[in-house]
Parts: C-alpha cells; structure tokens; sequence
C-alpha cells in the first residue's frame, strides 16, 4: 500500500500499513466460531466489556489519531470515541433482550424461537468514523455468538489498526480478527463461503458490487449503507435561524464527509430571502484549520481526488450565493484544506457529495418540497424545520427516507435509534440499536413430546 500524508498536515507521513494475506485470517475465524457460539452470553458480554475497558485507556490516543489520519477536527474526534465507548452498554442490552428464546403460545404444541448464531462476519469501515461506524455492527455480531473480521478503511489503517488490536486482546483467538487493505482484500473476505456475514458502508458502486457478487450465496445476509443526498426542507413557520444553523452544521461536520450530510435545501419561497441571509452568517463560522487544535470547526478532506471533486462542483452552473474555494493551507499548513459553498439551483441527485457543498431550491409549498425531495434516488435522512407537528408528522408520512427529523441537523443520528437507508442509500439494515436482529437466524423447536 502507498504511503500517505496526513490531510491536514502535508509535512507528516503516515506510517504504512501491508495488506493482510486473508486466508490465515477466515481459518482463524471458521476456527473459532464453534467455541465463541457454545460461550455462554453473560460469558461473552463480560469480554465485550473488557474490551470497553482497554479502548477508555487508550480513549486521547485514539482520539488524536482519529484527527490526525482522517482530517476530522479534534472536537468530532472525541465525539466519536464517546458514541463509541456508549456503544457498548447499547449492545449488551440489545443483546439481553434479542438472544432471549420465546415461548411461543398457542399451538399445538409446545413451543419456541431462539436466536442463532450464523458464523464468521465481515465488517468493512468507512475512512469518516474509522471506528464508530464499523464498532456497532461488530460487537452486534461478537454477542450473538459470531467471530469476527474486521477490514478498515485503508485511509485510516493506522488508528483503525490501533483499535483493532485492544479490542483482539479481549477475546479468544480467532474470535476477532483484522485485515488490512483495499478493494481486493474486502471483497475476498466478503465472497468467501465461510463468513455467513457482511456489514459495509461506504459507496454506492462498491455496495453494489458487493451485492452483485454475493447474490449466488442468498442465506449470507448483506447490509449495506452507502451514503446519501441529504434535505433539509425549511417551512414558512420556521424558527429561521435555528434552521440555518443546523443547515450549516449538517453541511459542514467531517467537511461534508457524512453519508447523512446536509447537501440540499428545500425553502419555502415566503422565507428564502432570510433563510439565506442567515445561512451565509452561520456558515462563516466554520473556517478551514488544523484538525489537531481544539477550537477547528472545519478541518480538511480526506485527499486529493475528494478536493477534485470539490472543485469539479464549484465548475458546475448554477448562482454561488457563497462560491467556496480549495485553499490548501490553513494555520500554516499544507492540506486537503476548502471553504464551504452554497449554490442557489436545482441540484443534481445521480450522486453523493461528501464534500461541503450545498444546493438551495425555492419551493412554493411543502407538497413541492416533497417532491422534490422524493425524486432523489437516496433515502437516508431529511430534516423538516417547522413549529407544527401535524405537519411534520404529515410531510415525515410522504418522506421517502429512513431517518426523518424535526427541527434538528440530517447529521444528528443518534446510538439509541436504528440508521439504515432506503433506496440507493442501502438495505436498510446497518447502524445503531437493534443491528443485532440481522447477526442470527431464527430456529423454531416444537415439542411433541416422548422424552
């Protein structure tokens, strides 16, 4: 793999991560699964805390890496150690309430479901939460009784490896395991008949090549979530200035790079003129700077082809209310470093951003808006701004998106809620409470007795 500089600092090199040779690995995890599976929950559920244990003590070293590798401002770095030490006591109560067999009335005969586990699990991670995002399937699949492999993203091996090392310590061998690499290793991992699992978030074209290539194997369950065109829809009874803050902040947390993202916004055309006023105030506080200092807000994308895109969209037509610009250097260093923009114009849908860039439409009404809305192939989130909640509960019905908010940021997506996607936005399945529903499969036993 290609050395890398730090998106933030160009003087740093990031240390050089191999890739793994992947066979030893899925023998280790096809190994282990009987054992893992015979372990008793409460069992497991204690190595899962553990393992809580060893990520606190290295909670700083993580966080710094987090900034350092990926660009993410220190500040969302420590946000992100923090969802994913919550994380954890999440999982184990999903895990007491899922794994529980039922008993089941009624029939004509005695009778219940229990949960089983599937077998080995692959994980494959995003470079945005190089730990966050990938941790909560992963301990998912842990406490229902599956082995794991966990493959990061290659732009942030490093921490990602980091991680991935404390929380091997906590278990058997074989019961967690990391590959590092690319395309070619994820998918290898993923095609292999004895991982009986796949979680991935990250594009739409790999999702649906891995979708492509697991189809032959149908009892292998796949989940996917691959980002997003997100809306904010601000009403004419909006609380204006709370809707362009939100706006802004959606736009701009991670640089745009956030499959729920703020990209688009729907205004009714009574309150456009200030909702825009005030959205170009709210955006200026977000300055490019160096990710390592505490008081950033913006720090820089991940590398050179995202800044591409970036400038490939500020080519693009449309009236720049704030034009943006790739400046490469802020705080006296060099990086991946851009402005935030704000496009006035119909958007294109075909494709995810993930840079902070975002497209305004004036709309006559919200039944314009959500249509709109609704002619993106995406569904992940929307955020409708108003004061009546008969209304955000009417227009959140015709919503075609999975996660729907009032008065909140599209980027506000907390643990104690499901995140899935609908449409090109995924499968529906991966990310926060109850993942676990998707990591066994459902045995029925009837009793007609005889013993």
């Amino acid at each position: 793999m290609k050395p890398r500089r730090a998106p933030g600092d160009h003087s740093i090199e990031l240390p050089q991560i191999e890739a793994t040779p992947v066979e030893p690995v899925l023998a280790a995890a096809f190994l282990a699964a009987h054992g893992w599976r015979r372990t008793p929950l409460a069992e497991r559920s204690a190595l899962v805390w553990s393992a809580r244990e060893r990520i606190e003590e290295a909670r700083e070293s993580l966080e710094r890496g987090i900034a350092m590798e990926t660009g993410k401002p220190l500040t969302e770095a420590r946000g992100e150690l923090g969802a994913v030490l919550a994380k954890f006591e999440l999982a184990i109560e999903d895990a007491r309430e899922h794994l529980v067999p039922a008993a089941i009335p009624g029939g004509p005969h005695p009778a219940m479901v229990r949960q089983c586990a599937r077998g080995p699990a692959a994980v494959i991670a995003p470079f945005n939460f190089p730990i966050h995002l990938g941790h909560g399937a992963l301990l998912a699949y842990l406490l229902a009784g599956n082995p794991v492999i966990f493959k990061p993203s290659p732009q942030a091996a490093g921490v990602a490896g980091e991680y991935a090392r404390l929380m091997e310590s906590a278990f058997p061998h074989g019961v967690f395991n990391l590959v590092q690499g690319g395309a070619e290793e994820g998918m290898a991992i993923a095609v292999d008949s004895r991982v009986r699992a796949v979680c991935f978030t990250g594009s739409l074209s790999a999702g649906r090549s891995l979708a492509q290539a697991l189809a032959g194997d149908f009892s292998k369950d796949l989940a996917l979530e691959l980002g997003g065109r997100n809306a904010a829809i601000v009403c004419e009874d909006a609380d204006l200035d709370l809707a362009a803050k939100a706006i802004a902040e959606g736009a701009c947390l991670t640089c745009g790079q956030r499959c729920n993202a703020t990209s688009r916004v729907l205004v009714e055309k009574s309150v456009a003129p200030e909702l825009t006023d005030l959205l170009v105030e709210h955006l200026r506080r977000f300055c490019p700077g160096d990710p390592l200092r505490p008081e950033t807000t913006l720090g820089p994308l991940i590398d050179s082809r995202a800044v591409e895109r970036y400038t490939d969209s500020l080519e693009s037509k449309g009236e720049w209310i704030v034009p943006g610009a790739a400046v490469g250097e802020a705080d006296g260093k060099r990086g991946y470093y851009v402005k935030p923009a704000l496009r006035r114009g119909r958007a294109s849908l075909e494709s995810e951003l993930f840079i902070p860039v975002i497209d305004l439409e004036v709309v006559q009404d919200p039944d314009e808006a959500v249509s709109l809305h609704n002619a993106s192939p995406f569904g992940l989130s929307a955020s409708v701004f108003t004061r009546s909640e008969a209304r955000f509960l009417r227009m959140a019905d015709e919503l075609a998106a999975a996660n729907i908010y009032s008065n909140l940021p599209t980027t506000f997506s907390p643990s104690t809620l499901p995140f899935g996607g609908w449409g090109l936005s995924g499968n529906g399945r991966p990310g926060g409470r109850k993942f676990i529903r998707f990591t066994t499969r459902e045995q029925a036993l009837q009793f007609g007795g005889g013993f």
